[in-house]
């Protein structure tokens, strides 16, 4: 889709695959609605014509047609599907080039996907995965036919070790993107819609919070798992994977980054910590970013991450269990869980 609204209004919130190629730019579009404020429509129209003409205007066809080019079947949308996707299709049209509008534009196809999180609300069975940290929950719930992957839709990994280097979406994009996910499940096969025991906000994005308190009042099914393939897991996401992400992101600054992210993660949670716990976690951190050796800087990562299991995570999460055990239903490995899983799925 080509969105023409301006730059500011797409990125407060768009849709996937969709470009922004605006017909008014930030500050041609305050002009323009200051005229409309104060002189009316006619007035607003002309002082747009003013604005985008000449190299400007052929500037702007230029890019809508070489999209269009590369996607034909693509559509026009602004705000309402007004003014300017009007003014953009037939600016087309005067080139012979025919391009439909989404009708009522992006204000239409928002107002259908907040329906569509509704209606999923109202319509479904949620099995919330549950388990201890490094559990791999998110692995496994990407292993199951019906599930939503909250925290990759967030791009985080809901811990304060969770950041990853892309950076979140805005929360209506977050909202816009759960819609589209769900429209893609094949619910006439199955209504069970599986996903994870997550608190409301995922990072600087928050689950729409009706959505949210189905996820708090539906039963549990819990991923047990030893402690050793818990630091596994850990280990893999959030020191082998991250630092690879570093590393495509700037190789030469990847180490120093790196280093930056989790000294400063493992800081957030320090008052909770406690001062020695602290001192003793950071100072094993330390030793495993500078080693020079890879085999000891790994088993140093993976002793402070146990630690962090044990003495931090376990703890808090038995204790929020403790609130949830009316909810929990079911308890078994990764195996046993999909095993469980495809089966209620059938008989749904």
């Amino acid at each position: 889709m080509i969105d023409v609204r301006a730059p500011l209004e797409f990125e407060r919130g768009a849709f996937p695959n969709a470009v922004n190629l605006p017909l008014l730019f930030d500050a041609e579009r305050h002009e323009v609605g200051k005229k409309f404020k104060n002189s009316g429509k006619d007035a607003a129209i002309k002082l747009g014509n003013e604005l985008v003409d000449g190299e400007s205007k052929q500037e702007r066809l230029s890019n809508w047609q070489k999209f269009l080019q590369e996607n034909p079947s693509a559509a026009v949308y602004c705000f309402r599907g007004g003014l300017r996707s009007q003014t953009v299709q037939q600016w087309l049209a005067d080139l012979d080039i025919d391009t439909p509008l989404v009708e009522g534009g992006y204000k239409a196809l928002r107002r259908y996907l907040i329906n569509t999180i509704e209606a999923t609300r109202q319509s479904s069975q949620f099995m919330i995965i549950g388990g201890k940290t490094g559990s791999a929950k998110t692995h496994l719930l990407n292993a199951l036919d019906f599930s939503i992957d909250l925290e990759g839709l967030a791009n985080h990994r809901g811990s304060a070790f969770g950041r990853r280097i892309q950076g979140q979406p805005s929360q209506i994009d977050f909202e816009n993107q759960l819609a589209i996910a769900l429209l893609k499940l094949p619910f006439e096969n199955a209504q069970q819609l599986f996903l994870e025991d997550e608190s409301r906000s995922i990072g600087s994005v928050s689950i729409p919070k009706e959505f949210h308190d189905k996820m708090a009042a539906s039963p549990i099914a819990m991923l047990e798992e030893s402690l050793e393939a818990r630091v596994e897991t850990i280990y893999k996401d959030y020191i082998y994977s991250n630092f690879q992400d570093f590393q495509n992101d700037d190789a030469n600054a990847a180490q120093a980054n790196f280093s930056e992210f989790l000294l400063g993660s493992l800081q957030r949670i320090q008052r909770r910590l406690g001062g020695e716990k602290f001192a003793e976690l950071h100072a094993t951190m330390k030793r495993a970013l500078t080693h020079n050796d890879p085999a000891e800087s790994e088993a140093l990562h993976r002793q402070w991450i146990e630690r962090l299991l044990c003495d931090y995570y376990d703890p808090m999460y038995e204790y929020q269990m403790n609130k949830k055990l009316e909810r929990v239903i079911y308890r078994g490995s990764r195996e046993e869980f999909l095993a469980w899983a495809s089966h209620i799925n059938k008989h749904a």
